[in-house]
């Protein structure tokens, strides 16, 4: 079976068409008549895209959009009775990925629900080689650290070092964690060498490295990177 699509329309001929079509290609195929339906099924079944009416009765189409956004950046395809420029801007700007106006082609759906699931799953298989940190973009795959375009060169462990704290931003790394991966031995020296190769790291990383704010130390303890949100607030 292929990936699960939520199908959120309240005509049930509209629905029983792009099911069948749908399923025909592979897909699992769910479907919610009324806004607050689709959005019990959006978050009971976890599909992979979603088909979504906006003229719906209970909870309209684009606030239906608006929740799933919340917590999601699943694709989110609007189905659309009228060719209202104004609807589907909303739509889009809410957070849609794309628009199909009725009456529509069956196999066009489904061609776009194939071109967006193959964009998710290229962006996704990126998304898994590269870290970011700030401005930093860290791959991975190439083991290669850039600012701006430009790379930073380091050396393995600052890089292992690196790569180890920026993959789960805020969590409290003690330097006895960090000892196996900068190669230190063990007993009080190994902490002065991650510690040594933390200030190396952060003398190539930050813009003011005796004011670090993409490796924070967290006294008596170790280190750790800040999340997102914290960064961009400024608030490290």
């Amino acid at each position: 079976m292929g990936a699960t699509i939520l199908v959120v329309d309240d005509e049930a001929k509209i629905v029983d068409i792009v099911r069948a079509y749908l399923a025909k290609d592979g897909f699992r195929v769910v479907t919610a008549s009324d806004g607050p339906g689709a959005v019990q099924a959006f978050r009971r079944e976890k599909p992979a895209l979603v088909l979504l009416d906006l003229m719906l009765p209970g909870m309209s189409g684009w606030d239906v959009c608006r929740e799933i956004r919340r917590d999601s950046e699943v694709p989110i395809i609007m189905l659309t009775a009228r060719d209202d420029v104004t609807d589907t801007v909303l739509g889009l700007e809410l957070g849609a990925d794309d628009y199909v106006t009725k009456p529509f082609e069956p196999r066009e759906v489904v061609a776009r629900v194939r071109a967006h699931l193959r964009r998710t799953a290229n962006q996704r298989s990126a998304r898994e080689d590269t870290l970011t940190l700030g401005e930093l973009v860290i791959d991975t795959g190439r083991r290669e650290v850039t600012r701006a375009g430009e790379t930073i060169p380091l050396t393995r462990a600052e890089f292992e070092l690196l790569q180890t704290l920026a993959a789960q931003p805020g969590r409290i790394f003690s330097r006895s964690q960090l000892v196996s991966i900068v190669g230190a031995s063990d007993g009080g020296a190994s902490d002065r060498v991650v510690d040594s190769h933390v200030r190396n790291l952060r003398a190539k990383i930050e813009i003011d490295p005796k004011q670090p704010r993409l490796i924070l130390t967290v006294v008596g303890f170790g280190y750790k990177t800040p999340t997102r949100d914290i960064l961009a607030s400024g608030r490290t």
